[in-house]
């Protein structure tokens, strides 16, 4: 599933496009892509046409683009959950239908004129939904992109992620502690800190030299410092080398790979030496998924002792 890095491409392709484009036509092809939206096919398309976008956002791993206020409705934004293998292309209008179109939507932008965005899904577990945008819990703007301290319901519960500058270190710190889980598990815990998936948890777990399974009750201050500093490092290099792309499906909107993987020192490299100390990378399974560490520089935190019987 795309992560932070490879949302964030996306949308920073579409910002210079899609901002103040008015909306000219919405064709569905596919209505499963629509699982998400709390209406039929002729509602999402009716309710679009006509209407300009405004911006551009993202927070974790969902993008909207919220659509300049109607009189008398709510706010609302087009959400875009990209699943497994969904993709947001920019086309020509007058280009043929790609072979894997769900949804299509022609605009009129004032910078590149007529084009259209192509939702393009393999799997379809990606999905749009037209959603009511709500105010930010801490008023700060609701996702990268857009300084309206706005968010769209379903993302209401999604916690900030760590590029994010409402991001708060101390209180992620403070119910990091609190979850007394295994710290893998933690990261991937969107409603905790969100954008991070199997990859860049893997990454940033080998650069911080932490197991995947160390308990979070038992991190220090240092340590769960030394963790987001590795985490944002991971994520903005990963943006800087346009994400992680193992095969055609991670793309940003001119269809282009990006190159993180070429960067990888834990993930997908079981068996290759750790580039830290020569030991082979093992990987193991967990959460349905994988987990790849260095066991020498990844030492599995020993097991507190029991109080034995009371003399």
């Amino acid at each position: 599933m795309p992560e932070l890095p490879e949302v964030e491409v996306v949308r920073a392709g579409l910002e210079p496009v899609v901002t103040g484009a008015a909306i000219t036509g919405v064709e569905v092809i596919e209505p499963r892509s629509l699982r998400r939206h709390d209406g039929d096919v002729a509602d999402f398309e009716s309710r679009l046409i006509g209407r300009r976008i405004r911006a551009a956002v993202r927070r974790g791993k969902f993008l909207w683009l919220p659509l300049e206020p109607q009189h008398g409705l709510p706010p609302v934004a087009v959400l875009a959950h990209l699943g497994m293998s969904g993709q947001l292309l920019l086309r020509d209008q007058e280009a043929p239908a790609d072979r894997l179109l769900r949804v299509r939507m022609t605009l009129d932008s004032p910078a590149h004129g007529a084009l259209a965005v192509a939702f393009v899904d393999q799997r379809i577990f990606g999905s749009l939904a037209i959603d009511p945008l709500l105010p930010t819990r801490d008023g700060a703007p609701g996702g990268r992109g857009d300084p309206a301290p706005l968010v769209p319901a379903q993302v209401a519960h999604i916690a900030r992620d760590p590029l994010d500058p409402a991001f708060e270190d101390e209180r992620f710190r403070r119910a990091l502690i609190a979850k007394r889980t295994g710290i893998k598990r933690a990261l991937l815990d969107q409603t905790l800190i969100s954008g991070i998936g199997n990859i860049y948890a893997d990454e940033a777990l080998w650069a911080a030299q932490l197991h995947y399974d160390r308990p979070t009750a038992r991190l220090t201050k240092p340590v769960v410092v030394r963790l987001l500093a590795e985490l944002r490092h991971v994520l903005e290099r990963a943006l800087a080398d346009g994400g992680t792309s193992f095969d055609a499906q991670y793309v940003n909107v001119n269809g282009a790979s990006g190159y993180f993987s070429q960067r990888l020192n834990a993930y997908g490299r079981q068996g290759e030496p750790c580039p830290r100390c020569g030991t082979p990378i093992v990987r193991e399974s967990f959460m349905n998924r994988s987990s790849h560490f260095c066991p020498v520089c990844q030492r599995r935190a020993r097991r507190a002792r029991s109080a034995g019987p009371a003399a």
